[in-house]
């Protein structure tokens, strides 16, 4: 070692014992430092198990939420079949309802026919009464009136 000087017993005695004086400030420093970085290693070592802890909580609700949107889109998926199913099924009900009617009014319609052409006949029939009754109401008026005229001839003479 060059760095110190020699004497007549060794080394100088105020070099050895300031390079040692050096050399523990350093070896202190050192461990400072070291304990520093620990402190500072055991301090990132828990933030990193916290970030750990967090990431693995956000990953749980992550899988929730991924749950609960496969849930929705399941229910979401199954309201709109069963709306299209009642949509169907109302359409097929309102087209049996409106076949009914039209039956129902083909019905009517033609029973309405069957009653007019029954009146219409049962008219014919009272005209063709009523002519004949007149017509015989008449021959009996004319035969009064012709008994009237002979009781009122045989009265005169």
């Amino acid at each position: 070692m060059d760095k110190f000087h020699r004497e007549w017993n060794g080394y100088k005695k105020e070099e050895v014992n300031q390079f040692i004086q050096d050399t523990i400030t350093k070896l202190e420093g050192m461990l400072n430092k070291s304990k520093v970085q620990e402190q500072r290693l055991i301090e990132l070592e828990k933030s990193l198990q916290e970030s750990k802890r967090k990431l693995r909580n956000t990953q749980e609700q992550l899988a929730h939420y991924q749950m609960m949107e496969s849930n929705l889109k399941k229910a979401l998926l199954q309201a709109e079949n069963t709306s299209n199913h009642i949509k169907k099924m109302a359409t097929e009900e309102g087209n049996m309802i409106i076949e009914n009617a039209k039956q129902n009014a083909n019905r009517i319609v033609n029973d309405a026919l069957l009653r007019a052409e029954k009146i219409e006949i049962q008219t014919d029939t009272l005209e063709r009464n009523m002519r004949i009754f007149k017509k015989k109401l008449r021959l009996i008026v004319e035969q009064q009136m012709a008994v009237v005229e002979e009781i009122e001839t045989l009265d005169l003479k």
